[in-house]
C-alpha cells in the first residue's frame, strides 16, 4: 500500500516542494519505494506572477508536467475545496467537474495567496488587476481596445491603486505599453494612489530616492496619505474627496493567504498565514506542513519572517519538501533558514533598483538593476529542465542562490 505525500498548490512553493520531496525519496532508494508524491493544482503550469504586469502576460505560463514526470511526481488537475485534517484527506473538484476525496499520510499546504479586495463600492465591477493570469490578460485586452475609444483626458488617464511593489511595477511599465498602443504623440496621465504617507511603504527608505526619481522621470503622479474609497466606470474618489476621472483603474491593494489556511489551523496572522515550527510543520496539526505565502516562517536568527514573494516561496518549498518526506520516512527534519534577502524592483524605462538585506541597501540601479531583474525573472525563478538529475538537484535545500 502506498504512503502518499499530497501537495496542495502548483505555484513556486508547491512545485519546489515536490522537487524537494522527490529528492529525499530518490536518495532513500528502496526504503522509500512505497512513497507516492502527488501535486494538486487547478492547472498543469506555473504562472510567473512577478511578470504579469508586463505587456504579454499570456506568455507567463510555464508547463511543469515534464518536470514532475522526470522525478516521478503524480499530478491531479483540480482545486482542493476542503481539507479534513483529522481524517487525513482532502476534497477535490477536478478539471472535468467531478469530485473526489483523496487521502494522505502527509500534507503540504502551498496554495499561495490572492489579491486583497475590500468591499469598496464599484471595485469588483470597474477595477482591473494583475494578480492572476486571466486578470492580466483582461487588462491587456482593455488597453489594446483604447484606440477605438474617443480620445480625451478620461481615456488617457490611468489610476493605479497601491504604491507598493506591484503597484510601482505596474505604473512604471505603463508608459512604454501605452506608447506602443496609443502612439508617441499621446501623453498618458498615470496616477498612483497610496494610502500610506509615502510611496513604497513596505520597501522602506533605502530605495525610495531611486523610486521617486524614476516616477518623476516617467512623469507619473502620486497621491499619498489617502486611499481610494470608491470606484466607478469613470474613475475613483479618494479619502480626501478628490475625484480622479480615469478610464482605467488598476487595483494592487495587498495580498492575503489562500482561504484554505483557516481549514487547517486557527493560528493565523492578519494576512491569514499559518504559524509553523522551524521545520515548517503547521502548529497544532498532525502530519501537515506549509510553504510559501500561506505561512509566516522565521527566516533567520535576527527575527525576520518570510514575505509573500517567490523568493521565499521557492526556497521554502525545498525545505518543506525535504522535511515532509523525511518525516514520513522517519528521518531527521531540518530547520528552514534563508539568511540572504534581496529585492529587485522594476521601474520601467528608468531601469530597476536592486537592494540587499532587510534594511534594503541599494546595490544596483538603472541599467545594471534592470539586467539583474531580467536575470531573476527569466532564469532564477523558472523551473529546471525536465531532466531528472537537474530537477532533483533543484530540490536541494542546502543550495543557496545569491
Amino acid at each position: 500500500m502506498k504512503r502518499r505525500i499530497l501537495i496542495v498548490g502548483g505555484g513556486f512553493a508547491g512545485l519546489w516542494t515536490a522537487l524537494g520531496a522527490a529528492r529525499v525519496v530518490d536518495m532513500q532508494g528502496g526504503a522509500a519505494a512505497d512513497v507516492e508524491i502527488t501535486l494538486v493544482s487547478p492547472r498543469p503550469e506555473l504562472h510567473v506572477r512577478p511578470r504579469l504586469h508586463e505587456a504579454h502576460p499570456e506568455q507567463m505560463a510555464v508547463p511543469f508536467l515534464p518536470v514532475l514526470d522526470a522525478v516521478g511526481v503524480k499530478f491531479i488537475e483540480g482545486s482542493v475545496e476542503r481539507i479534513h485534517v483529522a481524517d487525513h484527506c482532502v476534497e477535490i473538484t477536478r478539471a472535468d467537474g467531478q469530485t473526489s476525496t483523496e487521502g494522505y499520510e502527509r500534507l503540504v499546504l502551498a496554495s499561495g495567496s490572492r489579491l486583497f479586495r475590500p468591499p469598496l463600492p464599484g471595485l469588483a465591477e470597474h477595477a482591473f488587476a494583475v494578480d492572476q493570469l486571466h486578470e492580466a490578460v483582461a487588462l491587456r485586452e482593455h488597453l489594446e481596445r483604447l484606440p477605438s475609444q474617443p480620445e480625451g483626458p478620461q481615456r488617457n488617464t490611468f489610476v493605479v491603486v497601491g504604491g507598493g511593489f506591484t503597484g510601482l511595477e505596474v505604473a512604471t511599465e505603463l508608459p512604454q505599453r501605452l506608447c506602443a498602443i496609443l502612439g508617441e504623440t499621446v501623453r498618458p496621465r498615470i496616477v498612483i494612489v497610496e494610502r500610506a504617507d509615502a510611496i513604497g511603504p513596505d520597501l522602506g527608505p533605502g530605495p525610495r530616492p531611486q523610486i521617486l526619481q524614476a516616477l518623476e522621470q516617467l512623469g507619473i503622479e502620486t497621491r499619498v496619505g489617502a486611499g481610494v474609497v470608491s470606484v466607478d466606470a469613470g474613475g475613483v474618489v479618494t479619502a480626501t474627496g478628490e475625484r480622479i476621472d480615469a478610464g482605467t483603474v488598476i487595483w494592487t491593494g495587498g495580498m492575503i493567504a489562500s482561504g484554505l489556511t483557516a481549514q487547517v489551523s486557527p493560528h493565523l496572522d492578519r494576512q491569514g498565514r499559518m504559524e509553523v515550527s522551524a521545520d515548517l510543520r503547521v502548529t497544532g496539526t498532525s502530519g501537515v506542513f506549509g510553504a510559501g505565502d500561506v505561512v509566516r516562517a522565521l527566516t533567520d536568527d535576527d527575527g525576520h519572517y518570510s514575505l509573500m514573494s517567490c523568493q521565499h516561496a521557492l526556497y521554502m518549498g525545498r525545505f518543506a519538501g525535504h522535511n515532509v518526506a523525511a518525516d514520513l520516512l522517519g528521518l531527521p527534519t531540518i530547520a528552514y533558514r534563508q539568511d540572504f534577502y534581496a529585492t529587485c524592483l522594476d521601474l520601467g524605462a528608468w531601469g530597476a533598483v536592486y537592494t540587499e538585506g532587510w534594511d534594503r541597501r541599494v546595490k544596483l540601479t538603472h541599467a545594471e538593476g534592470k539586467a539583474r531583474k531580467l536575470l531573476i525573472n527569466t532564469q532564477w525563478i523558472y523551473p529546471p529542465a525536465a531532466d531528472r538529475e537537474q530537477a532533483l538537484a533543484a530540490g536541494n535545500p542546502e543550495v543557496t542562490y545569491t
